[in-house]
């Protein structure tokens, strides 16, 4: 096996897993841990993974994406603390808009029962979720519904958003960073959350702190577009200092 085909296959596993270990790498690939590091340093070079301590996840591209249901089997202990947080600054907000993903569905769940609301959301899940709700008006945009989402898309979807003013926006994004701003590795999902950036008043990014640094292939966003970012105690102050420079509040749960 050369080394484009070693790092081929390390990205293959890192994709299936979520997460690859430099260790265990070294031990099934028949190769030195400082092998596998230059690999993996190669690999976050070219935009496709981020090095951790000890291992490596991949960065979600215009060629891979995690599915919802992969996302609900990671890191959801830091998703929980984030929805909750999140959900607390919603203010008195009256309409509400919900982005597609599994942290942004938990931060539906948390939304107060006891006041009326109004939610737009492209999300299935989230929309049948809340139907029930006595005090919840759910608007589901119409379009495309991407299946690994289940959430809908393109101009359907636009078209409906641009009759809005929505009063504060829930958004999620593949990746985060100060240079390139928010992104999403589908067109048609980054035109849906860059019409929402358009149509809200007040606009707050939820992620875990694996999201920042990370770049993918549509940007919708800038950093300094929102009031808040809500994240994990995963991201580092120091890190977090420096977005706060860009605008926005830095909550770290």
């Amino acid at each position: 096996m050369d080394a484009e085909e070693r790092r081929r296959e390390i990205l293959d596993k890192a994709r299936r897993a979520g997460v690859v270990d430099v260790g265990k790498l070294a031990a099934d690939l028949g190769v030195s841990k400082e092998t596998v590091r230059r690999d993996l340093r190669v690999l976050e070079q070219h935009g496709l993974v981020r090095r951790t301590h000890g291992g490596a996840y991949p960065v979600e591209s215009a060629g891979f994406e995690t599915t919802l249901a992969f996302r609900t089997t990671m890191h959801v202990p830091e998703k929980s603390r984030i929805a909750t947080a999140a959900a607390d600054l919603l203010g008195d907000a009256e309409t509400v808009f919900i982005d597609e993903g599994f942290t942004p569905q938990l931060i539906a769940e948390s939304l107060p029962r006891d006041r009326p609301l109004t939610v737009i959301t492209a999300s299935l899940t989230t929309a049948t979720g809340l139907a029930t709700r006595d005090n919840t008006t759910v608007l589901l945009l119409g379009g495309r519904v991407r299946g690994g989402t289940m959430a809908t898309v393109d101009h359907w979807a636009t078209h409906m958003l641009s009759g809005f003013v929505i009063d504060l926006a829930f958004i999620g994004a593949n990746g985060i960073s100060r240079q390139y701003g928010l992104t999403t590795p589908d067109p048609a999902v980054s035109e849906i959350k860059a019409q929402v950036v358009r149509v809200s008043r007040r606009k707050i990014f939820s992620g875990v702190h694996t999201k920042f640094g990370a770049v993918s292939f549509c940007r919708f966003a800038d950093v300094s577009d929102f009031e808040t970012i809500v994240t994990d105690t995963g991201l580092p102050l120091t890190e977090a200092h420096r977005y706060s420079l860009l605008g926005p509040q830095i909550v770290r749960v």
